[in-house]
C-alpha cells in the first residue's frame, strides 16, 4: 500500500495537527495535537489491498443507521464524497422485523449504527426517561448488532467514551489514558450507564467494532452538537482536559476500519487532550476578541446539573 502525507502545519505547544485545507477555528484547535493524524492513503491501491485481504474484489455497500443524527449525517457525507455506494436505513433500532427488512432490501457489506439517544438539551433528558434510553441504546443496538451477526455482516458502532473518569490510578495530568480493555469506571449518568452496558454485550459478538467517541468537534460552528459551540454558549465551564474526537479527521479513518473489518474496541479519539480553556483562548483570539468566560468547579457545576459528567484521558495507541 502507497502511503503519503498531507501538508500539514504543526505549532507549539502541540495538540492536533491538521490539514491546511480546514476552517481557521478547526485548524486552530487541532495543530495543538500530539500527533498528526494527517496520512491518507492512494484510495485505489488501498481499496485493492482491502478487498485482497478480505478474499473479494466486490464493492462495499454500506447501510447508516442514525440518518436524522448528527454523526450519521456526517458519515453519509464522507461515503457520498467518496463515491462509495450506500443507503440510509429506514428502521427504528427497536423495531427487529423493519431492521432486517432494511437488510434484505440493501444487501450490506457493511452496517454502520450511529444511532442512539443523547438527550435533549443534553444527557439530563436520560435521567428521566430511563425506558426510552434503554430501549434505544441498549435493546436497539444489540438488535441490529444480533442481526447482522446473523447474517455474516460486519457492523461498526459509533459510540461513547464517556465511560470513564479520572481516578487514582488514572490522575488528571499524568499522560495515563484509558486503554480499551479497561472497564468503564463512570456511571454517573444514565446515558453513559446504558452506553458502558451495551459495550460491554457488544464485545461477545465477533463482528462488531465498537469506536469510543468524545466530545465531537468540527470546524462549523452551526453544529449544536459541536464541542466548541456548546461551550462558547456556557456562561462558566469547567477546566479539564480531555480527549476528542475531530470527526473530520477520524471519520475517514472510521470507514477504513469498516472496510477492513477490525473489530473489538477502539479509542476513538485523537492523542493527547486539551481543556475547556485552552480552547476557549483560541476561540477568543482567532474568531471573537471580545469573548469572556468564567470557570467554575465540580462541585458548583454539580448544582446546575442534574447527572455527573465524565472527564478522561483515552489512550490512542491503537489507532
Amino acid at each position: 500500500v502507497v502511503i503519503k502525507r498531507m501538508v500539514v502545519i504543526t505549532w507549539a505547544p502541540p495538540f492536533f495537527s491538521f490539514c491546511i485545507t480546514w476552517q481557521r477555528l478547526l485548524h486552530v484547535v487541532c495543530r495543538a495535537q500530539l500527533l498528526s493524524f494527517s496520512v491518507s492513503c492512494s484510495s485505489a491501491v488501498l481499496e485493492a489491498a482491502m478487498a485482497e485481504a478480505n478474499g473479494s474484489s466486490s464493492e462495499p455497500v454500506f447501510l447508516i443507521f442514525g440518518r436524522s443524527g448528527w454523526i450519521g449525517g456526517l458519515v453519509g457525507d464522507y461515503l457520498k464524497e467518496k463515491g462509495a455506494k450506500f443507503e440510509y436505513a429506514t428502521a427504528r433500532l427497536e423495531d427487529r422485523s423493519a431492521i432486517l427488512a432494511d437488510i434484505e432490501r440493501v444487501k450490506p457489506t457493511h452496517v454502520l449504527n450511529c444511532a442512539g439517544l443523547t438527550g435533549r438539551p443534553n444527557v439530563d433528558w436520560c435521567e428521566t426517561h430511563k425506558v426510552e434510553t434503554i430501549r434505544s441504546n441498549v435493546i436497539g443496538c444489540l438488535n441490529l448488532a444480533d442481526l447482522c451477526n446473523s447474517k455474516g455482516i460486519h457492523m461498526m458502532y459509533y459510540g461513547t467514551g464517556c465511560i470513564f473518569h479520572y481516578d487514582d490510578d488514572f490522575p488528571m495530568n499524568s499522560g495515563k489514558g484509558f486503554k480499551e480493555a479497561d472497564k468503564p469506571n463512570f456511571t454517573g449518568s444514565y446515558y453513559s450507564y446504558t452506553k458502558a452496558m451495551v459495550e460491554s454485550l457488544l464485545k461477545e459478538y465477533p463482528n462488531v467494532l465498537t469506536l469510543r467517541v468524545r466530545m465531537p468537534i468540527v470546524a462549523d460552528l452551526v453544529y449544536p452538537r459541536n464541542f466548541i459551540t456548546k461551550i462558547i454558549k456556557y456562561d462558566k465551564v469547567v477546566d479539564i482536559p480531555n480527549s476528542m474526537t475531530v470527526l473530520p479527521e477520524l471519520i475517514p479513518l472510521s470507514i477504513q476500519m469498516a472496510e477492513r473489518k477490525l473489530t473489538g474496541i477502539m479509542n476513538f479519539t485523537n492523542p493527547g487532550c486539551i481543556s475547556h480553556n485552552e480552547i476557549l483562548e483560541l476561540y477568543k483570539q482567532y474568531i471573537d476578541p471580545e469573548f469572556a468566560w468564567s470557570n467554575f468547579s465540580l462541585e458548583e457545576q454539580a448544582k446546575v446539573i442534574v447527572a455527573p459528567r465524565s472527564n478522561n484521558l483515552l489512550d490512542t495507541q491503537r489507532i
